[in-house]
């Protein structure tokens, strides 16, 4: 009889451990921004600006799948060069997620991770030839920000990421001279 107790109560306990389980459940609230972002960096030993943007959709005023891409604004020169003649075009672009903690606050954190890929080529001043050889690579960037809640649709983030360049094959340049920390400023309109 103990054993048949015991034999119905496992029985019976079956549906509740084979609920499903779910990273979000319950009530779902949606929302989303967009707005253009700032880097300040460190490429081939230069100071450079990269600009871009950056967009999502917001789960549960938490989860962050987006993407973002960014473009050299700076004129890079390859290393030893006498800063004549010969530039740098470099852009990435990719998965961005993010983390965000207590989102209603003035003040609060966020993690960020760009996963993507971008490319890198040289050129002259005066060759506007599109076509040239680019030579790609993989980039992760995580990061984190402070983020300022300055209206109901309007925040700024302010923050500092590392970019990590792998799978270049340059002779101009290596992974390390395009890997680095920026210091990052990005505005975003949305509903959050």
């Amino acid at each position: 009889m103990k054993y048949l107790s015991f034999l119905l109560l496992i029985l019976m306990s079956l549906p509740v451990l084979a609920q499903e389980q779910t990273l979000i459940s319950g009530d779902v609230e949606h929302g989303g921004f967009g707005g253009p972002s700032l880097k300040i960096t460190n490429i081939n030993g230069e100071n450079a600006v990269l600009v871009g943007g950056r967009g999502g959709w917001i789960v549960n005023h938490k989860f962050v799948l987006g993407a973002a891409g960014y473009g050299l604004a700076s004129n890079i020169f390859p290393k030893g060069s006498d800063s004549t003649g010969r530039y740098m075009e470099m852009g990435y672009a990719g998965l961005d997620l993010e983390y965000i903690t207590y989102s209603d606050h003035l003040v609060h954190l966020s993690l960020e991770l760009l996963i993507g890929g971008g490319g890198i080529r040289y050129k002259e001043d005066d060759d506007f030839v599109f076509g040239r050889p680019t030579d790609g690579f993989f980039i992760l960037e995580p990061g984190i920000n402070v983020n300022l809640n300055v209206t109901h649709f309007f925040r700024i983030s302010c923050g500092a990421s590392y970019r990590h360049i792998s799978g270049l094959s340059s002779n101009l340049s290596t992974n390390s001279d395009l890997s680095g920390v920026s210091a990052v400023l990005t505005l975003k309109f949305g509903n959050f």
